[in-house]
């Protein structure tokens, strides 16, 4: 099937959320926060997906539980979408450049959760549409535990933050892309399993 509906429900958020690894990328992507709907169409775009998000939280308080919830249900949509992984080409490596920013993405569908990325060293700086580089951290962790890939993040160049979140999550998409592939019909493991 490789397609995956499901909705999340918390005291602080709501998502309700559809994901088709086949695409095509289309879908309805509202969060209430702009920025965070841009990110994921772009995520949807590069990464060809189908894809679609409803979302409410919190903001009052903060965007961080909206941004890290939408990450969470999105990880645990990949992970059913996905099923035993078997067929799929389990890696992918992207790197997008935006302007002055040069961002780096390899992922792994592993079966084990591991993020690499660390703003604190990263020196980025500011804000977009109310995100930053932790509320992205937050993002990428909930969908790293939830979908249990490994997911390493590299900024090789630039510090603005709209710039590093949005090659951010454009490498993310076509790193997802690559890996998500059916190439073959056995799990790619000497293990046998993911």
């Amino acid at each position: 099937m490789r397609r995956a509906s499901l909705e999340r429900r918390t005291a602080e958020t709501w998502v309700r959320l559809a994901l088709d690894l086949e695409g095509p990328p289309a879908g309805r992507i509202t969060t209430g926060l702009p920025f965070l709907d841009h990110m994921l169409l772009a995520l949807q775009r590069h990464g060809r997906f189908g894809l679609s998000v409803e979302a409410q939280g919190d903001l009052a308080v903060d965007v961080h539980h909206l941004v890290e919830d939408v990450g969470i249900t999105l990880g645990m949509a990949l992970k059913r979408a996905l099923g035993e992984g078997e067929g799929v080409e389990r890696y992918g490596e992207a790197t997008v450049p935006m302007d002055e920013t040069l961002v780096q993405v390899v992922v792994d569908l592993s079966g084990r959760s591991h993020l690499a990325f660390a703003p604190e060293e990263l020196g980025v700086e500011g804000s977009a549409g109310g995100m930053n580089a932790y509320h992205l951290r937050e993002f990428l962790r909930g969908l790293c535990n939830h979908a249990a890939l490994t997911l390493h993040v590299r900024l090789l160049a630039g510090r603005e933050a709209h710039h590093v979140i949005e090659a951010t999550f454009k490498a993310l998409a076509r790193a997802l892309h690559q890996a998500t592939r059916l190439t073959r019909n056995d799990l790619p493991s000497t293990k046998g399993t993911l």
